[in-house]
């Protein structure tokens, strides 16, 4: 039957006006490592939470794949090992959070997922990667202090997916353009996605999504914020990719690399202060607080 159905899949395939979607089917090996290159590991993450606020919310699915790969070629190697508990939050999971990731309470009544696993996994490892890791660093930061010393790398943010092609980053998108689809939402599941997505050949740069990853990673990275800025100029601050900061009351843009740090503050100088005397402020993002809730070190430049 399976054969019946996978005839039926290429025939289909085939056709201009259709197209296959298969169901992903986590694998542990991709490819061999090369005579004479290192292995480093990685660790893929993703979380499930009750909600969006850190000070109210809690962690109740926390998925890891631990993984080998190539830094030389960004090539993914092998899955070394699966992780996937739950932990009960002390209080009722929000229906609305339930639609989504459809965790409920029986799940995880009396459930508490294990420290000293946790701890173990992140031994060794190179690097974390998570999809949108601006939400997942901050929660598991909280509950498991021994990530804040990890470098960590977004798959959402530190790829311009755009750029590459695609409509969107979304996982679930991404995993679409690989004529896949999978169970989303639910931790394990999502890790098992994004290393898929992680281990195909981009089709501009024509190098693997975590070689650009790992690239990006080794990059320095500043956030610039323009104090001070003239309210005139905020239209193309805006357009420039700057966004704003109500608690700060400022716009800033981080940028990755020397030549594009002096590059915007040009810009900066002639377009937002016409030239004149003034100041901005630079925040250092290495890779030890990206996507924290934690400060870099900050100076003030003169332009």
């Amino acid at each position: 039957m399976n054969a019946d159905l996978e005839s039926l899949a290429r025939q289909l395939e085939q056709h201009p006006d259709f197209r296959v979607l298969r169901r992903l089917q986590p694998r542990e090996q991709f490819a061999a490592p090369q005579p004479g290159h290192t292995t480093c590991r990685g660790l893929i993450l993703d979380t499930e939470t009750t909600g969006f606020d850190l000070e109210n919310d809690r962690v109740i699915e926390l998925g890891m794949l631990l993984f080998e790969f190539d830094p030389q070629d960004g090539r993914v190697l092998r899955v070394l090992e699966a992780f996937d508990q739950l932990e009960d939050p002390g209080f009722p999971i929000p229906p609305a959070s339930t639609e989504i990731h459809h965790i409920t309470d029986d799940m995880v009544r009396g459930q508490r997922i294990d420290d000293a696993q946790v701890q173990r996994l992140t031994q060794g490892v190179e690097v974390v990667i998570a999809h949108n890791a601006g939400f997942d660093r901050p929660f598991v930061e909280q509950r498991w202090p021994v990530f804040q010393n990890l470098r960590w790398a977004c798959s959402l943010k530190d790829i311009d997916w755009r750029q590459e092609g695609f409509g969107s980053a979304k996982l679930d998108y991404l995993l679409y353009t690989q004529g896949l689809f999978h169970e989303a939402h639910r931790a394990e599941a999502d890790c098992w996605a994004l290393l898929e997505i992680l281990s195909g050949v981009l089709p501009q740069s024509q190098q693997t999504a975590l070689l650009t990853l790992l690239e990006k990673l080794n990059q320095s990275q500043l956030k610039i914020y323009a104090i001070g800025s003239p309210f005139e100029t905020k239209d193309k601050l805006k357009t420039r990719g700057y966004r704003w900061s109500g608690d700060l009351r400022c716009w800033s843009r981080i940028v990755s690399g020397e030549r594009e740090y002096q590059d915007e503050l040009a810009w900066l100088r002639h377009h937002v202060y016409a030239d004149r005397k003034a100041r901005v402020e630079v925040e250092q993002l290495g890779a030890q607080v990206r996507h924290s809730n934690r400060e870099g070190h900050k100076e003030v430049v003169t332009l």
